[in-house]
């Protein structure tokens, strides 16, 4: 029992990778959080620390370069900072240690520190290096394919009326060999005894139980049917309604595997070119760490896996201006897509604009979030300004805008009892 109990200690625990963060001109250490208003970091004293607050970096994903990049050149000040890269079960140990050796070691001897740094070029670097690795029309190098394109059965293909060439003209063909549909919609011709014609419908690929590529198409539907249960789901008219205006269900729920019968929760996707409703598990529903230069913190992503929209501020679009959206996963297209504006408020996300936990990097107390969620002003001290000098003030969280509003005095009193006065 204890070695059944200790494994599991490992498999949940050691998840991935997190950030430390030492401030050069302090010598404080601390783990990281994320980033807040302005670049700055938001960060946690080991002494502090909830493991459920830290950074965490998800070795699956291989993403370290991406998101290190990417939160370097988000940083206000980059160069007042070290970062470390640890694992997440030892951050508080390492950091506590890390603490020690700044307190203790002489000024020469610290200098050792530069090669345990992560640095940024070296990150750039392995960056680019890893571009580099996509040439051309490489259909089944390395490992970003699951099928190779001599295991697709060209004869049937053929049937269908089409053959790899143009495939590969119309860009069909790479993503069905990523394990994905054809992002468009391709006439396909049909015999059925006598009767043949032609009709639209996206491609896939999927491997059998015997390991073999079969060929799936997936034909137009006037709308998706939900007069049956899906995979033992009953939708309620709020599903209906999400699926058909937006494409997304927004929440997540048990479906019963069709062969095994065990209950697998999901999200459910309205394919919007088909209509074909698509479900993927929960356990392989994979939200980035980084989306348009806004590194997400453990809620916003547990919030994207669970299938709601979450509404972010200051993206940066390709053109180099800053943009604030809504966003939700799809498990039609296996990503996190953008919300239009109209569907943003027929979905009331604004809804999921919650009040951080950190402010200018620090831990806000229960009592302090939950006058915050009610629209009250908390009182708040502790904080550090970039010189190290501590100073207070006082906090509003404007849900209607999802950002925190901060004054030395409180210039928010009164204003309830001024609202009374006038009968609001």
């Amino acid at each position: 029992m204890d070695n059944n109990k200790n494994y599991e200690w490992v498999t949940v625990r050691k998840t991935g990778d997190t950030l430390l963060v030492l401030h050069n001109e302090t010598g404080t250490v601390g783990i990281v959080q994320g980033l807040g208003e302005n670049g700055e970091v938001n960060r946690v004293s080991p002494e502090d620390l909830d493991d459920n607050e830290m950074l965490s970096i998800e070795r699956s994903e291989n993403s370290f370069t991406e998101f290190y990049s990417t939160f370097y050149h988000q940083l206000k000040e980059p160069s007042e900072f070290s970062f470390f890269k640890v694992t997440e079960y030892e951050a508080k140990q390492m950091a506590l240690k890390l603490q020690k050796y700044i307190d203790e070691a002489p000024d020469d001897v610290k200098q050792e520190l530069k090669q345990y740094e992560i640095s940024i070029d070296v990150v750039e670097a392995h960056r680019k290096a890893g571009e580099g690795k996509t040439v051309g029309k490489g259909k089944d190098a390395g490992n970003r394919y699951l099928y190779k394109a001599e295991q697709v059965d060209w004869k049937m293909m053929d049937k269908l009326g089409w053959n790899e060439d143009r495939l590969e003209e119309l860009g069909a063909l790479e993503p069905m060999l990523k394990g994905y549909k054809t992002p468009m919609l391709v006439p396909v011709h049909i015999e059925l005894g006598k009767v043949s014609g032609t009709i639209e419908a996206r491609l896939s690929l999927q491997a059998n139980d015997f390991g073999e590529v079969e060929l799936r198409f997936h034909p137009v539907r006037r709308m998706p049917d939900f007069s049956k249960p899906f995979f033992g789901h009953l939708f309620s008219e709020e599903d209906k309604r999400n699926l058909i205006e937006i494409g997304n269900m927004g929440r997540m729920v048990d479906l019963v595997h069709g062969i095994t019968g065990e209950t697998v929760p999901s999200l459910i996707s309205r394919d919007r070119l088909t209509n074909e409703l698509v479900q993927v598990r929960a356990d392989r529903v994979r939200v980035p760490l980084v989306i348009k230069g806004v590194t997400l913190d453990q809620e916003q992503r547990k919030i994207l896996r669970e299938g709601k929209p979450l509404f972010i501020e200051n993206m940066l679009s390709a053109r180099g201006t800053l943009f604030n959206a809504a966003v939700q996963y799809n498990a039609d297209k296996r990503y996190v897509e953008f919300l239009l504006d109209k569907n943003v408020r027929r979905m009331g996300v604004e809804d999921f604009r919650q009040v951080p936990k950190v402010f200018r990097g620090k831990k806000l107390k229960k009592w302090q979030v939950e006058k915050l969620n009610k629209g009250e002003v908390a009182y708040v001290d502790g904080l550090v300004d970039r010189n190290g000098k501590g100073y207070q003030g006082y906090l509003r969280f404007d849900k209607g805008i999802g950002k925190f509003e901060f004054s030395f005095k409180n210039v928010w009193k009164g204003e309830k009892s001024r609202k009374r006065g006038r009968g609001i």
